[in-house]
């Protein structure tokens, strides 16, 4: 019976972690970037809710496997009014909190999945890239953000260099292969963007 349930559990559990919880990094340091605070206002934001979409329709769930009983297009509608609801408050803070235990949990699995299979990786390199941006500790005004995370002081250090490659060399995130894959080149793209266009203009050209 053990090995049973433990079949039932992992298709619906890779689910939550690729669709669920993947969104709430995609949404949550672009949001704070452009000086959100909470999950409700990033889906009022036309821009960030296409690129969440873009993240669960063309990127994560080609990895998924089908879902006993699930209606996976029903799932990721229910997803977005549950982000959009504003009596829930859900602070981006919150959910941009331990981005380095995050990123490789949940937006991480659905890149070497869809960089093997030679498929599009855009709105998690974006993602990825946000987070490298976050991490300089300022918005796009200027103002502090507020960065939560283990690892907060070796984070900081390097993405205050303003190079992605010295991100993407932390070998406990993202292992050897990636970064040297089509995911590495995009998030320095993405990257680049962010430093000369700003954080707008850059969601902008990711969500067209």
């Amino acid at each position: 019976v053990g090995g049973q349930m433990v079949q039932e559990v992992l298709p619906y559990e890779k689910m939550k972690l690729r669709l669920l919880n993947a969104s709430h990094q995609a949404m949550c340091y672009i949001g704070m970037l452009l000086g959100y605070q909470y999950a409700h206002q990033t889906m009022e934001d036309k821009r960030i809710r296409k690129l969440v979409r873009i993240l669960m329709d063309i990127e994560a769930t080609p990895t998924l496997a089908p879902v006993p009983g699930i209606d996976l297009n029903k799932y990721k509608d229910t997803l977005i009014e549950r982000f959009a609801n504003p009596t829930i408050m859900d602070q981006l803070s919150r959910i941009g909190t331990e981005g380095s235990a995050r990123i490789p949990k949940f937006v991480l699995p659905v890149v070497i999945d869809q960089v093997a299979a030679g498929r599009q990786i855009r709105a998690a390199a974006f993602t990825t890239a946000a987070w490298f941006r976050y991490l300089t500790g300022k918005d796009d005004q200027g103002k502090d953000m507020p960065i939560i995370d283990p690892w907060k002081e070796k984070l900081m250090l390097r993405a205050k260099g303003g190079n992605p490659r010295e991100m993407l060399a932390m070998h406990e995130i993202f292992g050897d292969n990636l970064p040297k894959s089509a995911f590495g080149t995009e998030v320095e793209k993405a990257y680049a963007m962010f430093v000369a266009k700003g954080a707008a203009a850059t969601l902008e050209e990711y969500t067209k």
